[in-house]
C-alpha cells in the first residue's frame, strides 16, 4: 500500500469534488481516479481534479491496485452493493449518509468489512464535527435531559421539479430516497448517539406521489418533510426534517438545569449555553444569560471525518474504536428510519416483503 491512502469516488456530484477538496487539504490522502457509468464522464471528472485513472466498470475499479479506498456517493440503492464490491477486493470504504437503504443492508456491510479485514465507515460528518465533541462534553452539566429538538429542513429547487412532474433520484424510493434519507438523517444520528435507542417511536410527514409511478405501485408515495417523536424513560427527542420549507428554529437540548442551543445540526455550529436560574414567579423562561461556546469547525468539516478515516485504516486503535461506537449508531438510526418509513408507508425495493404493509 501506499504512503498516502489512495482513493477514487464513485459519482461525480458537488458532494463529491467537496470530498476531493477534503482529501487535497489532508496529509495522508490522494485522489487518484474517478468512478462513472459514462467513462466519458468519468475521464472528465478525474481530469478536473487531477486524477489520472478513470473507470466506467466497478469491477475493474476493485481489482485496481492503484487503489485502496473508495468514496461512495451514488445514490442510496447502490450504496450497500457498491460498497460490498470494493471490501470483497480488499478497498476500504467510505460511504455517504445514509449508509444503506436499511438496517439489514448496513449489517451485511459491516460483517463484509469484517470478513476481508478493512474499514467501512459512514460518512456522517456531523458526528465526526469538533461541536459534536463539545456537546457530549457540555451535557453533563444540564443536569437530567428531559428534552431536545433537534431539526434540519431548507427548501430545494427540485421541489419545483418534482411539482412539474419531473422523476428526481432524490424523491425515487426505487433509489432508496426521500428526505428523510437524504436530510432527516443529520438529526435522528446526533438523536441516536446522543441518547441511544428509543423506547418508541411515531412518525408523520407531508407526502408526495412519485412521477410515473403506477398507483397501486408500493414505490408510489415519497416523504417530501416530516417530524418524528422519540421516546425514552425520561426524555422525548423530537426531529424535525424537511425539503419543502426553511427551518430557521435553533435545535435544543434541555435538561433541569440548563439548555443547549444549536444553530446548526448539520455540523453542531452556534452553541450556547443557558443555566437556569429560579427568577419566582414569572410569566417567561427562567433562564440565566446564555454563554456562547467556541467551535472551531474547518470550512469543508469532511476534513474531520477523513482524518477519522485515515487513522482507522492506519490501525489507531482510538479511531477504531471512534467508527466502531458510530458503527452502532448506523445500525441503530436505520432501524429507527426503517420504523418511521414504515409508518409513513415508504417502502424501498430492498426492504423486505413483510415490513411494509
Amino acid at each position: 500500500m501506499s504512503a498516502e491512502l489512495r482513493f477514487a469516488t464513485i459519482g461525480t456530484s458537488a458532494i463529491c469534488e467537496r470530498f476531493i477538496d477534503a482529501v487535497e487539504r489532508t496529509d495522508g490522502a490522494q485522489y487518484v481516479a474517478s468512478y462513472s457509468r459514462s467513462l466519458a464522464k468519468a475521464h472528465e471528472f478525474a481530469d478536473k481534479h487531477h486524477a489520472r485513472l478513470a473507470f466506467d466498470n466497478l469491477d475493474t475499479l476493485a481489482g485496481s491496485s492503484a487503489v485502496d479506498a473508495v468514496y461512495i456517493a451514488s445514490p442510496n440503492a447502490l450504496h450497500a452493493p457498491q460498497a460490498k464490491k470494493m471490501l470483497s477486493a480488499g478497498k476500504h470504504v467510505l460511504v455517504e449518509k445514509s449508509f444503506a437503504s436499511n438496517t439489514a443492508e448496513a449489517a451485511s456491510v459491516f460483517a463484509c468489512a469484517d470478513e476481508n479485514g478493512v474499514v467501512a465507515m459512514e460518512a456522517m460528518r456531523n458526528l465526526y464535527d469538533p461541536g459534536f465533541e463539545e456537546t457530549e462534553h457540555v451535557m453533563p452539566q444540564l443536569g437530567t435531559v428531559h428534552a431536545a429538538n433537534l431539526r434540519f429542513s431548507k427548501i430545494t429547487s427540485r421541489m419545483a421539479r418534482l411539482r412539474a412532474g419531473a422523476r428526481i433520484n432524490v424523491f425515487d424510493p426505487r433509489l432508496s430516497e426521500g428526505a428523510l434519507m437524504d436530510i432527516g438523517v443529520y438529526a435522528v444520528e446526533p438523536a441516536v448517539a446522543l441518547f441511544g435507542v428509543p423506547e418508541r417511536i411515531a412518525a408523520a410527514g407531508v407526502m408526495g406521489n412519485v412521477p410515473e409511478e403506477p398507483a397501486d405501485s408500493p414505490y408510489r408515495l415519497v416523504d417530501l418533510s416530516g417530524e418524528i417523536l422519540l421516546e425514552y424513560s425520561k426524555m422525548v427527542a423530537s426531529i424535525g426534517y424537511g425539503k419543502t420549507y426553511d427551518s430557521l428554529i435553533p435545535c435544543e437540548i434541555a435538561g433541569d438545569l440548563g439548555t443547549l442551543s444549536i444553530r446548526s445540526i448539520a455540523n453542531f455550529s452556534g452553541l450556547g449555553l443557558s443555566m437556569h436560574e429560579d427568577k419566582g414567579m414569572i410569566y417567561d423562561t427562567g433562564k440565566g444569560s446564555e454563554t456562547n461556546l467556541h467551535v472551531d469547525t474547518p470550512h469543508n468539516d469532511m476534513v474531520c471525518e477523513l482524518a477519522c478515516f485515515l487513522k482507522a485504516t492506519g490501525g489507531d486503535k482510538e479511531a477504531r474504536s471512534r467508527i466502531a461506537r458510530f458503527r452502532q449508531v448506523t445500525l441503530d438510526s436505520l432501524a429507527v428510519m426503517d420504523e418511521a418509513r414504515s409508518q409513513l408507508n415508504v417502502g424501498f425495493p430492498s426492504d423486505m416483503a413483510t415490513q411494509f404493509k
